[in-house]
């Protein structure tokens, strides 16, 4: 018998890494999944797509790019899948999406018409808060590993 395999014959899954390696891996798929969703914005905003539904379809476009890979190479352990993990990370990202685009708007209102960098500020304020709150719920409760 491997030490990939149980005494029942079953394949064993492998540990998620430790902390930091998961952050460096969140923040790594983070990072392209932030090109997804902000090259996305952009281009929609190009398109003359209202700001609002933009930014909500590129945010679903980056989250569920971000969903797959850090299932596949963040959050290795805890792969059992199914409906609760789904339905987990359906509610998470349903949270999410309101505060990311919730955020969004409220910065493009707070922030002075005339700065430069408006849409970008208000686009990397929402993105970082959805990002933290993501990280938090992903570990501890959609991808939480079963303890022996």
């Amino acid at each position: 018998m491997t030490t990939m395999e149980s005494s029942a014959g079953e394949v064993a899954k492998p540990a998620s890494p430790g902390l930091v390696a998961q952050i460096m891996r969140f923040v790594l798929i983070g990072g392209f999944c932030a090109l997804v969703d902000s090259g996305l914005y952009v281009l929609l905003l190009q398109a003359g797509t209202w700001v609002h539904l933009a930014k909500a379809i590129s945010f679903i476009a980056g989250t569920t790019t971000a969903y797959f890979l850090n299932r596949r190479f963040t959050f290795t352990g805890a792969q059992k899948g199914g409906a609760g993990q789904l339905g987990g990370f359906a509610a998470l990202y349903t949270t999410t999406f309101f505060v990311n685009v919730g955020t969004n708007a409220l910065m493009l209102a707070t922030l002075p018409a005339d700065f430069t960098w408006r849409v970008a500020s208000a686009w990397i304020i929402a993105q970082g808060t959805a990002t933290a709150i993501n990280f938090v719920m992903l570990k501890w409760v959609v991808f939480r590993e079963a303890r022996d």
